[in-house]
């Protein structure tokens, strides 16, 4: 009888898309240096553009646009940066969902990103209370190497 119920299972597996699974929402506090792959839902407290490249030097070449933005959920908060179109999308009091972001290090500390591979979208607005006064961007990590005897 069990033998019967996996084939079934199996069956019902394949007929589904491959590749598309459901996302695990992650929280602002559980991000670690150097990881990647998280889906989160937060708000934009802040955006401060701090650079921006027009075409006035070539045709051919995109505008680069990054800001900075602080966004936090009911853990915490951590500096955002965003790029290009994504610059657009992050207004303040906005709520925002993040898939596929990683965690990059700037000057030792931790800044979330979404790179192409990712996606920043807008939703509705989420009924949690940030929590300003945990910020994991102002925590400083050292890299230390470990050497095994």
């Amino acid at each position: 009888m069990a033998t019967a119920t996996t084939t079934e299972a199996q069956s019902e597996q394949s007929n589904a898309k491959p590749g598309l699974r459901k996302p695990v929402f992650i929280k602002v506090d559980q991000l670690k240096p150097g990881t990647s792959g998280h889906t989160l839902v937060v708000k934009v407290l802040s955006s401060n553009t701090v650079l921006q490249k027009g075409r006035s030097v070539s045709h051919h070449l995109r505008q680069t646009r990054i800001a900075e933005c602080l966004i936090s959920d009911e853990t915490g908060t951590i500096v955002f940066t965003a790029r290009n179109d994504q610059v657009d999308l992050m207004k303040p009091d906005t709520t925002i969902i993040l898939r596929n972001a990683k965690v990059d290090m700037f000057k030792g500390s931790m800044r979330l990103a979404v790179d192409k591979w990712g996606r920043v979208e807008v939703t509705e607005p989420a009924q949690f209370v940030v929590k300003e006064d945990n910020n994991l961007s102002l925590v400083e990590y050292e890299l230390v190497n470990v050497v095994e005897e």
